[in-house]
Protein backbone atom coordinates (compact mmCIF):
# COMPACT_ATOMS: atom_id res chain seq x y z
CA UNK A 1 0.00 0.00 0.00
CA UNK A 2 1.46 3.38 -0.75
CA UNK A 3 1.18 6.37 1.38
CA UNK A 4 -1.73 8.26 -0.10
CA UNK A 5 -4.29 5.39 -0.50
CA UNK A 6 -6.06 2.95 1.96
CA UNK A 7 -7.72 0.03 1.54
CA UNK A 8 -11.72 0.90 1.78
CA UNK A 9 -12.38 -1.73 4.71
CA UNK A 10 -9.13 -1.06 6.64
CA UNK A 11 -10.44 2.32 7.06
CA UNK A 12 -14.16 1.08 7.77
CA UNK A 13 -12.58 -0.56 10.51
CA UNK A 14 -10.24 2.30 11.66
CA UNK A 15 -12.71 4.78 11.84
CA UNK A 16 -15.04 2.08 13.64
CA UNK A 17 -12.56 1.71 16.51
CA UNK A 18 -12.13 5.06 16.66
CA UNK A 19 -15.68 5.68 17.39
CA UNK A 20 -16.19 3.17 19.89
CA UNK A 21 -13.11 4.90 21.59
CA UNK A 22 -14.64 7.90 21.80
CA UNK A 23 -17.70 6.49 23.30
CA UNK A 24 -20.05 6.06 20.40
CA UNK A 25 -22.77 3.04 20.46
CA UNK A 26 -22.32 -0.11 17.76
CA UNK A 27 -25.60 0.87 15.98
CA UNK A 28 -24.01 4.16 15.20
CA UNK A 29 -20.91 3.11 14.60
CA UNK A 30 -21.63 1.10 11.75
CA UNK A 31 -23.81 3.42 9.91
CA UNK A 32 -22.04 6.39 10.25
CA UNK A 33 -18.82 4.69 9.28
CA UNK A 34 -20.56 3.08 6.35
CA UNK A 35 -22.14 7.04 5.39
CA UNK A 36 -18.29 8.28 5.39
CA UNK A 37 -16.26 5.68 4.01
CA UNK A 38 -19.02 5.79 0.69
CA UNK A 39 -18.69 9.46 0.38
CA UNK A 40 -14.69 8.46 0.50
CA UNK A 41 -15.59 6.10 -2.18
CA UNK A 42 -17.15 8.51 -4.33
CA UNK A 43 -14.91 11.45 -3.87
CA UNK A 44 -17.15 13.68 -1.38
CA UNK A 45 -14.08 13.62 1.21
CA UNK A 46 -15.69 16.61 2.70
CA UNK A 47 -18.35 14.64 3.81
CA UNK A 48 -16.48 11.50 5.06
CA UNK A 49 -13.66 10.97 7.57
CA UNK A 50 -12.76 14.35 7.25
CA UNK A 51 -15.70 14.92 9.60
CA UNK A 52 -14.28 12.09 12.31
CA UNK A 53 -12.83 15.13 14.27
CA UNK A 54 -15.50 17.45 15.01
CA UNK A 55 -18.06 14.85 15.08
CA UNK A 56 -16.36 13.14 17.76
CA UNK A 57 -15.80 16.47 19.77
CA UNK A 58 -19.25 17.01 19.87
CA UNK A 59 -19.45 13.31 20.71
CA UNK A 60 -17.16 13.87 24.10
CA UNK A 61 -18.96 17.13 24.68
CA UNK A 62 -22.45 15.43 24.83
CA UNK A 63 -23.92 17.08 22.06
CA UNK A 64 -24.65 13.87 19.74
CA UNK A 65 -26.14 11.41 21.92
CA UNK A 66 -24.92 8.07 22.14
CA UNK A 67 -26.67 5.95 22.27
CA UNK A 68 -29.60 7.60 21.23
CA UNK A 69 -33.15 6.61 20.56
CA UNK A 70 -35.13 7.99 18.00
CA UNK A 71 -39.24 7.76 17.75
CA UNK A 72 -41.43 7.67 15.26
CA UNK A 73 -44.73 8.72 14.93
CA UNK A 74 -47.20 8.23 12.50
CA UNK A 75 -49.07 11.12 10.49
CA UNK A 76 -50.72 9.34 7.89
CA UNK A 77 -50.48 5.39 6.20
CA UNK A 78 -47.65 7.32 4.01
CA UNK A 79 -46.16 9.68 6.11
CA UNK A 80 -44.39 9.72 9.65
CA UNK A 81 -42.19 12.07 11.89
CA UNK A 82 -39.00 10.93 13.55
CA UNK A 83 -37.47 12.68 16.61
CA UNK A 84 -33.65 11.97 16.49
CA UNK A 85 -32.62 12.33 19.64
CA UNK A 86 -29.77 14.36 18.57
CA UNK A 87 -27.88 11.05 17.48
CA UNK A 88 -25.77 11.35 14.80
CA UNK A 89 -27.76 12.45 11.56
CA UNK A 90 -26.07 10.21 9.28
CA UNK A 91 -27.80 7.57 11.36
CA UNK A 92 -30.79 9.15 12.34
CA UNK A 93 -31.51 10.29 8.20
CA UNK A 94 -30.93 6.23 7.40
CA UNK A 95 -33.35 5.48 9.31
CA UNK A 96 -35.30 8.21 8.20
CA UNK A 97 -35.27 7.22 4.68
CA UNK A 98 -35.30 3.49 5.02
CA UNK A 99 -38.77 3.65 7.00
CA UNK A 100 -39.66 5.70 4.11
CA UNK A 101 -38.45 3.30 1.76
CA UNK A 102 -40.89 0.86 4.18
CA UNK A 103 -43.85 3.45 3.89
CA UNK A 104 -43.83 3.72 -0.01
CA UNK A 105 -43.57 -0.49 -0.55
CA UNK A 106 -46.98 -0.15 1.23
CA UNK A 107 -48.54 3.25 0.36
CA UNK A 108 -46.70 4.03 -3.32
CA UNK A 109 -44.94 7.02 -1.59
CA UNK A 110 -43.48 6.77 1.59
CA UNK A 111 -42.19 10.93 3.75
CA UNK A 112 -40.78 10.89 6.83
CA UNK A 113 -40.06 14.34 8.55
CA UNK A 114 -37.51 14.61 11.27
CA UNK A 115 -36.52 17.00 13.95
CA UNK A 116 -33.89 16.65 16.78
CA UNK A 117 -31.27 15.33 13.88
CA UNK A 118 -27.51 16.40 13.28
CA UNK A 119 -24.95 16.72 9.84
CA UNK A 120 -26.38 14.04 7.99
CA UNK A 121 -23.42 13.84 5.90
CA UNK A 122 -24.48 14.14 1.64
CA UNK A 123 -27.85 13.53 0.13
CA UNK A 124 -26.62 11.83 -2.34
CA UNK A 125 -26.50 9.17 0.11
CA UNK A 126 -29.44 9.12 0.83
CA UNK A 127 -31.31 8.86 -2.31
CA UNK A 128 -28.83 6.18 -2.90
CA UNK A 129 -30.44 4.21 -0.65
CA UNK A 130 -34.24 5.44 -2.14
CA UNK A 131 -32.92 4.12 -5.90
CA UNK A 132 -31.17 0.66 -4.39
CA UNK A 133 -34.36 -0.49 -3.26
CA UNK A 134 -36.29 0.34 -7.02
CA UNK A 135 -37.22 3.99 -5.82
CA UNK A 136 -36.90 7.57 -6.47
CA UNK A 137 -35.45 9.17 -3.51
CA UNK A 138 -36.06 13.12 -2.48
CA UNK A 139 -33.88 14.24 0.28
CA UNK A 140 -33.39 17.68 1.37
CA UNK A 141 -31.93 19.11 4.92
CA UNK A 142 -31.78 22.69 6.59
CA UNK A 143 -28.33 23.55 8.52
CA UNK A 144 -26.91 26.59 10.75
CA UNK A 145 -27.69 30.23 8.56
CA UNK A 146 -24.86 31.24 6.50
CA UNK A 147 -26.70 32.29 3.28
CA UNK A 148 -28.60 35.39 2.41
CA UNK A 149 -31.96 35.75 0.72
CA UNK A 150 -31.67 37.30 -2.52
CA UNK A 151 -31.54 41.06 -1.90
CA UNK A 152 -30.37 40.44 1.56
CA UNK A 153 -27.20 41.01 3.51
CA UNK A 154 -27.66 39.07 6.48
CA UNK A 155 -27.51 35.24 6.92
CA UNK A 156 -31.18 33.41 6.92
CA UNK A 157 -30.72 30.10 5.21
CA UNK A 158 -28.45 27.40 5.38
CA UNK A 159 -26.33 25.77 2.61
CA UNK A 160 -29.53 23.84 2.65
CA UNK A 161 -28.94 21.02 0.32
CA UNK A 162 -31.12 19.07 -2.44
CA UNK A 163 -30.64 15.99 -3.69
CA UNK A 164 -32.27 13.27 -5.74
CA UNK A 165 -31.90 9.65 -7.19
CA UNK A 166 -33.55 7.01 -9.08
CA UNK A 167 -32.51 3.94 -10.15
CA UNK A 168 -30.39 2.58 -13.03
CA UNK A 169 -30.41 -0.82 -14.55
CA UNK A 170 -26.56 -1.06 -14.01
CA UNK A 171 -26.95 -0.49 -10.10
CA UNK A 172 -25.43 2.88 -10.63
CA UNK A 173 -27.92 4.97 -9.48
CA UNK A 174 -28.66 8.64 -11.12
CA UNK A 175 -27.36 11.03 -8.42
CA UNK A 176 -28.50 14.64 -8.35
CA UNK A 177 -26.96 16.04 -5.06
CA UNK A 178 -26.86 20.17 -4.57
CA UNK A 179 -26.19 23.35 -2.08
CA UNK A 180 -28.89 25.60 -2.85
CA UNK A 181 -26.07 28.13 -1.67
CA UNK A 182 -23.33 29.98 -4.36
CA UNK A 183 -20.97 27.69 -2.88
CA UNK A 184 -21.00 24.97 0.00
CA UNK A 185 -19.37 25.32 3.18
CA UNK A 186 -17.34 22.79 2.81
CA UNK A 187 -15.59 24.07 -0.39
CA UNK A 188 -14.77 27.27 1.77
CA UNK A 189 -12.96 25.39 4.24
CA UNK A 190 -10.97 23.66 0.51
CA UNK A 191 -10.03 27.54 0.24
CA UNK A 192 -8.63 27.92 3.56
CA UNK A 193 -6.97 25.00 3.39
CA UNK A 194 -5.47 26.11 0.45
CA UNK A 195 -4.94 29.53 0.93
CA UNK A 196 -7.10 29.93 -2.90
CA UNK A 197 -8.97 32.93 -3.08
CA UNK A 198 -12.75 32.82 -3.79
CA UNK A 199 -13.93 34.04 -7.25
CA UNK A 200 -16.59 37.63 -6.80
CA UNK A 201 -20.00 36.75 -6.73
CA UNK A 202 -19.56 34.03 -3.93
CA UNK A 203 -19.48 35.71 -0.18
CA UNK A 204 -20.47 39.10 0.48
CA UNK A 205 -19.36 41.08 3.48
CA UNK A 206 -21.98 42.70 6.06
CA UNK A 207 -22.16 45.78 3.64
CA UNK A 208 -22.83 43.76 0.66
CA UNK A 209 -19.80 43.95 -1.30
CA UNK A 210 -17.86 40.92 -2.65
CA UNK A 211 -15.69 38.86 -0.09
CA UNK A 212 -12.53 37.11 -1.50
CA UNK A 213 -10.66 36.01 1.19
CA UNK A 214 -12.02 32.59 2.21
CA UNK A 215 -10.86 33.65 6.03
CA UNK A 216 -13.43 36.50 5.92
CA UNK A 217 -16.20 34.62 5.18
CA UNK A 218 -17.34 33.83 8.66
CA UNK A 219 -17.66 38.04 8.86
CA UNK A 220 -20.00 38.09 5.95
CA UNK A 221 -22.28 35.01 4.58
CA UNK A 222 -23.03 33.62 1.16
CA UNK A 223 -25.46 34.17 -1.67
CA UNK A 224 -27.47 32.22 -2.93
CA UNK A 225 -26.85 29.88 -5.79
CA UNK A 226 -28.19 31.73 -9.33
CA UNK A 227 -29.89 34.47 -7.38
CA UNK A 228 -33.87 34.36 -6.83
CA UNK A 229 -33.80 30.64 -7.95
CA UNK A 230 -31.28 29.72 -5.39
CA UNK A 231 -33.38 32.22 -2.87
CA UNK A 232 -36.46 30.23 -4.09
CA UNK A 233 -34.81 26.74 -3.90
CA UNK A 234 -33.46 27.48 0.07
CA UNK A 235 -36.77 28.84 1.22
CA UNK A 236 -38.41 25.18 -0.17
CA UNK A 237 -35.61 23.43 1.73
CA UNK A 238 -36.30 25.26 5.21
CA UNK A 239 -40.19 25.13 4.91
CA UNK A 240 -39.70 21.57 4.23
CA UNK A 241 -37.02 20.19 6.15
CA UNK A 242 -37.25 22.83 9.27
CA UNK A 243 -40.94 24.36 9.46
CA UNK A 244 -42.85 21.40 9.00
CA UNK A 245 -40.79 18.75 10.41
CA UNK A 246 -40.60 20.75 13.66
CA UNK A 247 -36.53 21.14 13.95
CA UNK A 248 -35.03 24.43 14.31
CA UNK A 249 -35.59 27.05 11.74
CA UNK A 250 -32.94 29.82 10.69
CA UNK A 251 -30.67 30.54 13.65
CA UNK A 252 -32.54 27.86 15.62
CA UNK A 253 -29.70 25.80 14.02
CA UNK A 254 -26.62 24.77 15.86
CA UNK A 255 -23.30 25.37 14.22
CA UNK A 256 -21.61 22.59 14.11
CA UNK A 257 -18.05 23.86 13.89
CA UNK A 258 -18.97 27.07 15.76
CA UNK A 259 -21.64 26.14 18.68
CA UNK A 260 -20.48 23.63 21.28
CA UNK A 261 -23.54 24.44 23.69
CA UNK A 262 -26.47 22.80 21.75
CA UNK A 263 -27.12 20.34 19.69
CA UNK A 264 -27.72 21.49 15.97
CA UNK A 265 -31.64 20.20 15.76
CA UNK A 266 -31.39 19.86 12.13
CA UNK A 267 -34.43 18.66 10.12
CA UNK A 268 -34.47 16.62 7.46
CA UNK A 269 -37.31 15.81 5.02
CA UNK A 270 -36.92 12.78 3.34
CA UNK A 271 -39.23 10.90 0.15
CA UNK A 272 -39.32 7.77 -1.16
CA UNK A 273 -41.27 7.08 -4.30
CA UNK A 274 -42.50 3.87 -5.39
CA UNK A 275 -41.45 3.91 -9.19
CA UNK A 276 -43.22 -0.20 -10.02
CA UNK A 277 -46.97 1.48 -8.51
CA UNK A 278 -46.53 3.63 -11.75
CA UNK A 279 -44.87 1.28 -14.14
CA UNK A 280 -43.12 -2.04 -14.46
CA UNK A 281 -39.61 -1.33 -13.52
CA UNK A 282 -38.37 -2.91 -16.37
CA UNK A 283 -40.65 -0.73 -18.85
CA UNK A 284 -39.09 2.28 -16.58
CA UNK A 285 -35.52 1.19 -17.38
CA UNK A 286 -36.45 1.13 -21.23
CA UNK A 287 -37.49 4.17 -20.73
CA UNK A 288 -34.53 5.90 -18.81
CA UNK A 289 -32.46 4.56 -21.31
CA UNK A 290 -33.90 5.85 -24.12
CA UNK A 291 -33.83 9.50 -22.25
CA UNK A 292 -29.81 8.78 -21.32
CA UNK A 293 -29.05 8.13 -24.92
CA UNK A 294 -31.01 10.86 -26.30
CA UNK A 295 -28.80 13.10 -23.62
CA UNK A 296 -26.08 11.56 -25.24
CA UNK A 297 -26.76 12.35 -28.63
CA UNK A 298 -27.33 15.68 -27.78
CA UNK A 299 -23.48 16.92 -27.54
CA UNK A 300 -19.80 15.23 -29.21
CA UNK A 301 -19.26 12.00 -27.85
CA UNK A 302 -18.55 12.08 -23.33
CA UNK A 303 -19.85 15.70 -23.24
CA UNK A 304 -23.28 15.04 -21.42
CA UNK A 305 -23.19 12.72 -18.47
CA UNK A 306 -25.97 12.02 -16.04
CA UNK A 307 -25.51 13.11 -12.80
CA UNK A 308 -23.80 10.81 -10.73
CA UNK A 309 -21.54 9.01 -13.08
CA UNK A 310 -17.96 10.52 -12.16
CA UNK A 311 -18.91 9.05 -8.34
CA UNK A 312 -19.06 5.79 -9.53
CA UNK A 313 -15.77 6.24 -11.21
CA UNK A 314 -14.15 7.39 -8.31
CA UNK A 315 -16.17 4.58 -6.25
CA UNK A 316 -14.88 1.55 -8.85
CA UNK A 317 -10.89 3.09 -8.66
CA UNK A 318 -11.01 3.96 -4.90
CA UNK A 319 -12.79 0.26 -3.98
CA UNK A 320 -10.14 -1.24 -6.33
CA UNK A 321 -6.88 0.50 -5.31
CA UNK A 322 -7.78 2.41 -2.39
CA UNK A 323 -9.24 5.71 -0.86
CA UNK A 324 -6.97 8.46 -1.26
CA UNK A 325 -6.14 10.18 2.12
CA UNK A 326 -3.91 13.64 2.04
CA UNK A 327 -1.15 14.02 5.25
CA UNK A 328 -3.52 16.39 6.69
CA UNK A 329 -6.47 13.76 6.97
CA UNK A 330 -4.18 10.84 8.11
CA UNK A 331 -3.15 13.80 10.84
CA UNK A 332 -6.23 14.62 12.12
CA UNK A 333 -7.16 10.95 12.09
CA UNK A 334 -4.12 9.88 13.91
CA UNK A 335 -4.46 12.36 16.35
CA UNK A 336 -8.19 10.39 17.28
CA UNK A 337 -6.26 6.89 17.72
CA UNK A 338 -3.10 8.01 19.01
CA UNK A 339 -4.54 8.08 22.94
CA UNK A 340 -5.97 5.05 22.57
CA UNK A 341 -3.51 3.21 20.86
CA UNK A 342 -5.31 2.08 17.40
CA UNK A 343 -3.21 1.38 15.02
CA UNK A 344 -3.28 3.12 11.84
CA UNK A 345 -4.01 1.63 8.51
CA UNK A 346 -1.15 3.21 6.55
Amino acid sequence: MDNDRVAADALRSYVQDIMRAHGADEEQVLCVSENMIWNNLVNRRNYGVRRLPIQMKRLRLGLLRAPCHPSFEPASPSMERLDGDAGFGQYVAELGMRRAIALAREAGVGIVAVRNSNYFGTGAYMVHLAAAAGMAGIVMSNAFPKVVPHGGIKPVFGTNPLAFGVPRRDGKSLLFDMATAALAGSKVRDHLRTGKPLPEGLAIDTEGKPITDPARVGEGALLPLGGAKGYGLALMVEVLSGVITGAGVSFGVASMFGDFTRSADIGHFLMALDISRLMPLATYFERLDQLEQILADSAPDGQVRLPGMVRWQYYGDYLANGIPLDRQARSDLEELSSPYAIATPW
